[in-house]
């Protein structure tokens, strides 16, 4: 399994945020509000489950330098592609890493399996040993151990790193990883459960889950949430748009919380993305640079191949290689690769829709998401889809 890193460390983040200030002051360059990001979604266009079939989704397709925008159906998208675009899709496959737990008192308490633990100095991973973000309703200790709901395992606490996030560690009698993944269940947004709940529902449709907060070509474990943009696709439209002279390529980036994770700060440019691992294979570094030096159109699959690909130009570096990326992509940002942007809709105040705004400009992309709430589009990992060109 590909992993990734632990948290950046207090160290990091402030010299981070130290040489944004300085940088700021020397260019003279007004920060951003983040409340300039913000809109008002009804809930009933929170989007539960998926389409009935992955590609019934909807597809709103905007031209970036106009806003004008046109609606249709996913599969439209075959006609949108060009012969010899690149459309690079994100392989990662999500783990059901989201944890039931109880305290020795009988207390509850959800764990979500982050990342394993180590891995930054490329020493061998121990599976049994993660970083992960436990919710409870008291204090909780080193040493302590939780029984694990569906599983004879144990989770042991080892290190605190403040704000809900530990070291813990799987004990038991021949305890393994995949044992205790498979009494997990799938790490769903959690407004994607809260609307469940307030419609009735169940929090969790595990069947339904395990396979549709999933793409049809995910086969690199360990991301804990999905690449959603990916999740319209079926084998069969893939094949569709090869046929049509289309060159599809995968990268992989294991998404984990911090792309979800809320931008508390008040000013677009103090929030700090977490880094991520990503994995660029030979074929898709490739193929990029031929339609780079081409003037050929690379189209990106969601806000993750985005990063992956604007992170590697900046490096200079396409050859097959992996790495950690915290590139926090938000308006002005130059692009350099990404030609067209397939997405879904994201939530407000979002670093996803930061990005998308870089893309397309803010006034634009908020214009169009309002014409997507006008046409009752579904919304966020489990709604609709976007095409930016």
């Amino acid at each position: 399994m590909r992993n990734v890193i632990h948290f950046a460390s207090d160290c990091k983040l402030t010299a981070t945020l130290w040489l944004r200030s300085v940088c700021r002051c020397l260019v003279g360059r007004d920060m951003t509000d983040v409340s300039q990001f913000d809109y008002d979604l009804p809930e009933e266009l929170v989007a539960v489950t998926p389409a009935e079939r992955r590609d019934e989704s909807r597809l709103l397709c905007m031209d970036r330098r106009t806003g004008v925008v046109s609606h249709g159906r996913f599969p439209d998208i075959a006609g949108l592609l060009r012969p010899g675009d690149v459309l690079v899709v994100n392989d990662a496959r999500v783990i059901p890493a989201r944890l039931a737990a109880r305290r020795p008192t009988g207390g509850r308490v959800e764990a979500l399996l982050v990342r394993p633990h180590g891995g930054q100095t490329g020493d061998a991973q121990d599976e049994l040993t993660w970083v992960a973000l436990l919710n409870a309703g008291g204090s909780l200790k080193a040493g302590e151990e939780l029984a694990l709901d569906g599983s004879t395992a144990r989770l042991r606490l080892v290190e605190d790193r403040g704000e809900g996030c530990w070291v813990v560690r799987l004990a038991g009698e021949g305890v393994s990883l995949a044992r205790v993944l498979d009494a997990g269940t799938m790490p769903l947004p959690p407004y994607i459960r809260k609307a469940r709940k307030a419609r009735g529902m169940a929090p969790d449709l595990p069947e339904l889950d395990r396979e549709r907060y999933q793409t049809v070509f995910a086969c690199h474990p360990g991301a804990v949430a999905a690449p959603t943009a990916g999740l319209h696709f079926t084998a069969a439209l893939l094949d569709r748009l090869r046929a049509g002279g289309v060159q599809v390529c995968a990268l992989s980036l294991l998404v984990g919380p911090g792309t979800f994770r809320p931008v508390h700060a008040a000013r677009v440019e103090d929030h700090v993305l977490e880094a991520e691992f990503y994995h660029l294979p030979a074929e898709t570094a490739a193929a990029v640079a031929a339609a780079l030096a081409e003037r050929r159109r690379v189209v990106a699959t969601g806000t993750t191949c985005c990063r992956v690909l604007e992170y590697v130009a900046g490096r200079g570096d396409w050859r097959e290689h992996s790495g950690w990326t915290d590139l926090y992509i938000h308006p002005p940002f130059e692009f350099r690769v990404v030609g067209a942007l397939l997405t879904n809709f994201h939530l407000p105040r979002s670093t996803l829709l930061m990005l998308v705004s870089a893309f397309a400009g803010r006034e634009r992309v908020l214009a169009a998401y309002q014409e997507a709430i006008a046409h009752r589009y579904r919304f966020y990992s489990y709604g609709d889809a976007m095409l930016i060109h």
